[in-house]
């Protein structure tokens, strides 16, 4: 993968090696955080509609399926990224029948996987949103949202996971554009269905649907075209064993983190809906918008980070792989730092921009503020779990990632709120951020230290 980024980026094979480290770090995370920020910014107006155009119980209607869908992403990025990194791979070993082939497994698999979950998803919706959280009042706009979203996901899934794979393939602007049109077409369908043609819940589903439904046309006319890089050959639905297993084995790391994800939003959910009821629901909803943005700005940083970081890495250019962590760092810290204060000083207008309800933008307003009191922090942490992952030491970055919110971040949910209520919620949020830090930061620091004496050695 990063061979045909270097192509496609500045054509020289070596600049990993030899180019400005923040330079190169600019080049690389730019489309990738730019593509994030279109994913975030696509969720944040989509709830901006939910909220002014069917009300705020709609948005916690919304909240409620956040943890079901953190689950069915799961079940996607284990094949998904599985495949885009296996067809990189054999991108890298001039294997082009061999990633078609990857072309092949990812667009099956995936649409298998998903009419199976949503199958059996939408065979039991009602359970399994009680089993969420749903209240009676609650019930009805998360049914409506999932019972149509559900017959999308087999669109949703195979258009992700063929867009991942265009971009390790040598198209990452075209992958890049590929989300604006689906992004940009949803802004436009939403409010169209929910203000005018008044279909609410259904309307909104509708909108995300249809948009990935052109956006994946958009991803099979590339691939169906015989002047693509890799694209559709013949017997392409022939699966084998092998390479599926290959490929599950690889995503295995994302879909645990994405399961547990959804694990830690099931139980906020379930805490915010015991100590403040419905509308607690939907300022978790409003704030999740809001972490997400810069979060995904700085999973941007450090997907530019873990090529240069490998590369180098790998050729012992150690002095060069921690300046690319120092600039990552920096950036990501204030990026993070940047949420923080905003969140700080504007709570009431951020989540104003959702809801007229007053009650519901006091409980968000507050929320904000407690659950990112530690964010500066948790923007370090993310940078160096993922740094971790850049220079194969995946045991460790998968332990920082997952003890954040299996370790620490849930033992805090069950104790906190026993005491402080919907503040004990968020507040156990910023506390999982302090710690998982710290745990952090002592792991990369005994790294420096391991390095150096090897360099010494």
């Amino acid at each position: 993968m990063t061979e045909i980024l270097r192509e496609d980026i500045n054509g020289n094979p070596h600049s990993l090696g030899e180019d400005d480290i923040k330079k190169l770090l600019l080049e690389y995370s730019l489309p990738a955080i730019v593509g994030m920020v279109i994913v975030s910014l696509y969720h944040i107006v989509d709830s901006i509609f939910i909220g002014h155009g069917i009300g705020a119980f709609a948005i916690s209607g919304m909240a409620i399926t956040f943890p079901i869908m953190n689950i069915l992403s799961a079940f996607s990025t284990l094949i998904g990224v599985g495949g885009a990194t296996l067809a990189s791979i054999r991108l890298g070993k001039k294997d082009e029948k061999g990633a078609a082939s990857i072309l092949g497994h990812v667009t099956i698999l995936n649409a298998i996987n998903a009419f199976l979950l949503a199958g059996i998803a939408y065979c039991f919706l009602d359970p399994i949103l009680r089993a969420f959280g749903a209240s009676d009042v609650l019930l009805p706009y998360a049914r409506d949202f999932m019972s149509v979203y559900l017959w999308g996901t087999p669109i949703i899934f195979v258009f992700i996971a063929l867009n991942n794979i265009m971009r390790v393939s040598g198209y990452p602007r075209k992958a890049m554009m590929s989300s604006f049109f689906s992004v940009g077409l949803n802004v436009i369908l939403a409010p169209l269905f929910i203000f005018v043609f008044k279909w609410g819940m259904k309307g909104a589903a509708l909108a995300t649907v249809l948009s990935q439904l052109l956006g994946l046309v958009w991803v099979l006319s590339h691939f169906l075209d015989k002047k693509s890089y890799i694209h559709f050959t013949k017997g392409f639905h022939r699966l084998s064993f092998k390479t599926t297993k290959s490929m599950l084995s690889i995503g295995i790391s994302p879909f645990l983190m994405n399961l547990c994800l959804g694990l830690a939003v099931f139980f906020i959910n379930f805490g915010l809906m015991k100590h403040g009821g419905d509308l607690a629901v939907g300022a978790y909803g409003i704030i999740n918008r809001i972490l997400t943005l810069f979060i995904m700005i700085v999973m941007g940083i450090t997907m530019g980070m873990q090529p240069i970081a490998g590369y180098n890495y790998g050729a012992e250019e150690f002095g060069r792989t921690f300046k690319v962590l120092k600039y990552a760092l920096l950036w990501g810290v204030m990026v993070m730092t940047s949420g923080f204060l905003v969140a700080e000083l504007f709570p009431h207008f951020i989540a104003g921009m959702f809801t007229t309800n007053r009650e519901l933008i006091t409980i968000s307003a507050r929320g904000l503020r407690i659950a990112l009191a530690m964010f500066p922090l948790a923007g370090a942490q993310i940078v160096i779990s993922n740094f971790f992952q850049s220079i194969g030491k995946v045991k460790i970055s998968i332990f920082l990632s997952l003890s954040r919110q299996l370790i620490f971040l849930l033992p805090l949910l069950f104790v906190f709120p026993e005491f402080l209520g919907v503040d004990g919620v968020f507040l156990s949020l910023s506390v999982a951020d302090f710690i998982a830090f710290v745990v952090a930061g002592f792991t990369i620091v005994y790294q420096l230290r391991r390095t150096k004496r090897k360099l010494v050695g």
